[in-house]
């Protein structure tokens, strides 16, 4: 067909009969295409139906002819040769970017036929019959040449034209759920500000239920296929939060299908990646505070109109979204201003119902399965939220409820967990989920260092209880559950010693009980270190509580010196792990401030009849050559200038600092382990150490001099 004489017919207008003539052309050129159009042909299509358009205003039958070429654009191109489709790859992009701009023509019918044909892209139809010369392109075609003429941005920006027309709205909005499954339709959804002028209508009326689904989805696709933090600035604003806050309500209270409880719940998770943002509003457009409610209502009885004869049933989007609130309490914490409501909304005392022993024979909403993963998640959420509310923590008697439950978690009660959630990891069958995590809160508000707390704590004999449940561990524990097993020996080194440290009271009462556990753990085969259990986790843990529970209180130190304690930490020392070495020679130095301490130091052999003075002299050596510090094959110094001078320092320029920093020469003193050596040698006064070689005495030459050396290099 001549399509250049079409074109020339309906650009003409002075003619009798015109609109008659072009309507037949156009109809004819509809006739001879009804298979599809041919690539080579696309840029003369797109042209005619182009004119088709434009004449629509003054002419509304060109509606029908308009729409015929855009029902034949759904069909799929034609090429002649298999390069076809790389020939006129710009000519089709071009072409298929006019479906977006046709979107401005004021015509219903027309505006729902181009989102038609946009969506036949993803469900293409084979050609009527075959036309000889000609094949089928790729399915994918028309997708990526959408795709590079940046189609889904005009079809986004065209969503400002339907403001009041909702079927028209609709079906652009099912266009966009197509388009949104790629990453670069994603972007360039992006960059037209598709995140917000989506979100801010999701509250518009629609008796179908379509926006609100075809909505959250393109939100969902936005957020994974863009960069997700672009999506969440253009959500965090009043207009948006407002429009999920009051749809989430609405689902919330009157939902009560299926589908309306997976809709509630995709719009809470969309709510939680926003919230992570802290510019977002929440709670100046009141959502925080209705979220908090929501949370917590089942718990806290409210008289809340919202919530009034509201309950929740055990089904599984029930179950998932109860999770997804205290998801949502944990991200809304981060915010300071949120504690007010926090407290306001009984959120510590709603977290606390969970923690104490599943009672049996009582009828409750959730099976046993849920109850116990919602128990977890409760006490997991307690670990972020109750250290910012002291206050209400210790009313609601936080650490009696903590320490009842603990003492339950060790009992032998008749309680099989299923083990099946994310918290129940390597709990099934016990109770080491329920330890693990109200250990993590205990842990946590330890940490606070808040003397109500920690003395409240001690007055409940906690010190003995947790090295009662850590012997407890020690012999309960199998292969299978020995990664959270290690977990928990550690979270309880980590509280002792966040109660024991500066207190020598508390250190007593941690005693020889305490002292037997450290040496229970110093013990552990170095090999195990390596296995990627936890091992190297609780070593750093049991080294910390030996600085907090140990040192300081004499008896404990000596009964640690009686048990071969020294040994056991020179036995370490001697594997020559970098990364507990600092430790280790820490802790050596205050063991020496003990008279007793010297003796166990010179009494100790390692391999080949080491001595812990020739380790400590080897040690210094391996950290000298680490460093680059210059010295001849016997060990002497080179430069003298500069004896304790390192290549690193020698490399870095140098930088004018403030009065208050400590220069390079002192920072040196914390980050390498010279001057700890330095500290433990000269407590055994440099003088009368057993087997040392020659080399060896070069090295304690040098390192007895490093308090001089160091002083020089100011």
């Amino acid at each position: 067909m001549d399509l250049n004489r079409v074109i020339k017919l309906l650009e003409e207008t002075d003619k009798a009969d015109l609109e008659e003539k072009q309507l037949k052309a156009v109809k004819i050129l509809v006739q001879n295409y009804q298979n599809g159009f041919p690539l080579r042909d696309l840029v003369q299509i797109f042209k005619i139906l182009n004119l088709c358009a434009g004449k629509i205003g003054h002419q509304p039958h060109f509606i029908e002819s308009a729409y015929s070429i855009l029902k034949l654009c759904g069909l799929p191109f034609l090429k002649k040769k298999v390069s076809d489709e790389i020939t006129y790859a710009e000519d089709t992009a071009n072409s298929i970017a006019l479906l977006g701009d046709l979107m401005k023509v004021p015509s219903s019918e027309l505006r729902i036929q181009i989102c038609k044909c946009i969506v036949d892209f993803y469900h293409a139809e084979p050609p009527k019959k075959h036309i000889p010369g000609y094949q089928q392109a790729s399915s994918s075609y028309k997708i990526q040449m959408a795709e590079v003429g940046g189609l889904a941005k005009t079809m986004v920006q065209s969503l400002t034209l339907l403001d009041n027309q909702l079927v028209e709205k609709l079906w652009v909005l099912k266009a966009l759920q197509h388009l949104s499954t790629s990453e670069v339709n994603c972007t360039l959804m992006m960059q037209a500000q598709a995140a917000s002028s989506i979100c801010a209508h999701l509250n518009d009326p629609d008796p179908s239920g379509q926006l609100l689904f075809r909505s959250s989805e393109i939100l969902w696709n936005l957020l994974e296929k863009s960069p997700k933090e672009e999506i969440i600035r253009q959500l965090s604003n009043l207009e948006c939060l407002l429009a999920l806050k009051e749809i989430f309500k609405h689902l919330f209270m009157r939902g009560f299908s299926h589908y309306d409880r997976q809709l509630r719940n995709d719009i809470l998770v969309i709510t939680t990646i926003i919230a992570q943002n802290p510019e977002a509003p929440m709670i100046e457009c009141g959502f925080t505070r209705d979220l908090i409610l929501f949370a917590t209502f089942n718990e806290v009885k409210s008289q809340n109109p919202l919530v009034k004869g509201l309950k929740l049933s055990n089904s599984y989007e029930d179950f998932e979204l109860k999770k997804l609130l205290f998801n949502i309490i944990v991200i809304l914490c981060k915010d300071l201003p949120t504690v007010q409501l926090l407290i306001d909304g009984k959120v510590v005392l709603a977290l606390f119902t969970y923690v104490k022993k599943p009672e049996k024979h009582k009828i409750i909403e959730w099976s046993a399965a849920q109850y116990e993963e919602l128990q977890l998640h409760a006490i997991a959420t307690l670990s972020s939220v109750a250290p910012l509310l002291i206050e209400e923590y210790m009313l609601c008697q936080g650490n009696a409820r903590i320490l009842a439950f603990l003492e339950w978690c060790e009992s032998e009660d008749s309680f099989f967990s299923h083990g099946n959630s994310f918290h129940g990891t390597g709990g099934r069958g016990n109770k080491f989920a329920h330890m693990r995590y109200t250990l993590r809160l205990l842990r946590a508000m330890v940490y606070l260092q808040d003397e109500t707390v920690n003395n409240d704590l001690c007055e409940k004999r906690t010190i003995q209880q947790l090295i009662g449940i850590f012997k407890n561990t020690i012999s309960k524990s199998n292969d299978k559950e020995e990664a959270i097993v290690l977990e928990i020996q550690s979270d309880i080194l980590l509280i002792l010693s966040g109660l024991c440290e500066h207190n020598i009271p508390r250190k007593e009462i941690f005693g020889t009980e305490g002292v037997d556990v450290i040496l229970h753990v110093l013990k552990t085969d170095p090999k195990k270190f390596q296995s990627g259990l936890g091992y190297i986790v609780l070593l750093f843990s049991t080294l910390d509580s030996i600085w907090c529970c140990i040192l300081g209180c004499y008896p404990s130190e000596d009964y640690f010196l009686e048990k071969e304690g020294i040994f056991l930490l020179l036995d370490l020392l001697a594997l020559n792990q970098k990364k507990f070495c600092n430790l280790i020679l820490g802790i050596m130095v205050e063991f020496c401030d003990n008279p007793k301490t010297t003796v166990h130091v010179n009494s100790w052999r390692g391999k080949k009849d080491q001595t812990a003075a020739s380790l400590l002299i080897k040690l210094w050596r391996k950290e000298e050559k680490e460093l680059g510090v210059k010295r001849d094959k016997h060990g002497k110094i080179i430069d003298t200038k500069k004896p304790l001078f390192t290549s690193f320092q020698e490399e870095q320029n140098i930088m004018p600092l403030p009065a208050d920093c400590p220069t390079v020469a002192v920072m040196d003193v914390a980050e390498n382990i010279r001057a700890k050596i330095y500290a433990v040698l000269g407590k055994l006064d440099f003088e009368n150490l057993p087997g040392l070689s020659a080399e060896d005495f070069v090295t304690l030459c040098i390192i007895h001099r490093y308090l001089d050396f160091k002083v020089s290099t100011f």
